[in-house]
C-alpha cells in the first residue's frame, strides 16, 4: 500500500509558514525576556498578568501609606522629644529652685536681707529661664508645653482611619502645672506642687515618645514586608531570565536555519520537470 505523500506546492509553503510562525513566537519571547533584564520586573504591565499586576498596584498604594505613615510619626516624635527635652530641663530648674528656696527661707529667718535678695534675683534668673523654655519648645509651629491647646496625632495605619493623639500640658506660669506666678512671691508649698505637676507632664510625653517609638519600629517592617510582597510579585528572577535568554538567542538561531531550508523546498519542484 502507497504511503500517503504530503502534497508539493509552489504556491503554499507549509513547511516555510511552521518555521515562519515558531521563529516569530520565539523572537516575541526573545523580547520579553529583555524587556525583563532592562527593566527588572517580570510583570511590569497590565498587559503582562492582569490579576498579578492588579493586586502589586494595590499593595504599592499601601506601600506608599505606610510611608506617609511613617513621616507622620517622625514628625510627631520631633514634636514630643522637643516637649521632653523641656520638661526634663524645667523640672530640673524647679529642683534648683527648691534649693534657693530653702536658702531663702533661711537667710529671711535670719533676718539677712542681703543674702535674700541675692536668693530673689537667682529665683527670678530660674523663673524667667523656664518661661523662655516653655515658650521656644516648639517644632514646626507645636507647642505642647504651653498656654495653648495643641495637640499632636501621627497616622497609625496606611489609610489614616486610625491615629495616635497625644495631648497638651499646660506648663505656663500661674496654671495649674505650675503654679508659681511672676511676682516674687514665691512659697516652697509652690514649688514642691510644680515640681510634682511637671514630673507628670515629663512622664506623659515620655509615654508618647515611647509609644511613638514602638509604632514606627512597627511601621518600618511593615513597610519592608510589604515591599519584599512586591517583588516576589513582579520582580524577575535574574539569573533564570538570564539562561532562558541565551536559550531563546539559539532558538533564534536554529528558526533562521529551519526557515532557509524550509525555503529551499520550492525549488526541489524544479527537479520534476527537468530532462534527463
Amino acid at each position: 500500500m502507497l504511503e500517503k505523500l504530503a502534497m508539493m506546492s509552489i504556491n503554499t509553503n507549509a513547511a516555510a509558514l511552521g518555521a515562519l510562525r515558531n521563529l516569530e513566537a520565539n523572537h516575541k519571547w526573545l523580547q520579553t525576556l529583555q524587556e525583563r533584564i532592562a527593566t527588572g520586573y517580570e510583570v511590569g504591565s497590565i498587559t503582562d498578568d492582569a490579576a498579578t499586576y492588579s493586586i502589586a498596584q494595590r499593595m504599592r498604594g499601601d506601600l506608599a501609606g505606610i510611608r506617609a505613615s511613617l513621616d507622620s510619626i517622625d514628625r510627631a516624635t520631633v514634636a514630643v522629644d522637643v516637649a521632653v527635652v523641656a520638661t526634663e530641663t524645667i523640672s530640673d530648674i524647679l529642683i534648683e529652685m527648691k534649693g534657693k528656696m530653702a536658702s531663702l527661707i533661711s537667710a529671711q529667718k535670719n533676718n539677712d536681707d542681703l543674702a535674700a535678695e541675692a536668693y530673689t534675683r537667682d529665683l527670678d534668673a530660674y523663673r524667667d529661664q523656664i518661661k523662655s523654655i516653655i515658650s521656644s519648645a516648639s517644632f514646626n509651629g507645636t507647642n505642647l508645653i504651653d498656654h495653648g491647646n495643641d495637640v499632636i496625632s501621627a497616622l497609625a495605619n496606611s489609610d489614616g482611619s486610625d491615629t495616635l493623639d497625644f495631648g497638651h500640658q499646660d506648663l505656663s506660669f500661674g496654671g495649674a502645672l505650675i503654679t508659681l506666678t511672676d511676682d516674687q512671691d514665691y512659697s516652697m508649698d509652690e514649688i514642691n506642687n510644680s515640681i510634682d505637676n511637671v514630673n507628670r507632664a515629663m512622664s506623659h510625653f515620655g509615654t508618647a515618645s515611647r509609644r511613638l517609638e514602638i509604632q514606627r519600629e512597627f511601621a518600618s517592617k511593615l513597610h519592608d514586608v510589604v515591599e519584599r510582597g512586591i517583588g516576589r510579585l513582579v520582580d524577575a528572577d535574574l539569573a533564570r531570565t538570564a539562561a532562558d535568554l541565551q536559550a531563546a538567542q539559539i532558538k533564534e538561531q536554529l528558526g533562521i536555519v529551519a526557515l532557509n531550508i524550509a525555503n529551499q523546498t520550492p525549488r526541489t519542484l524544479l527537479a520534476l520537470f527537468q530532462n534527463d
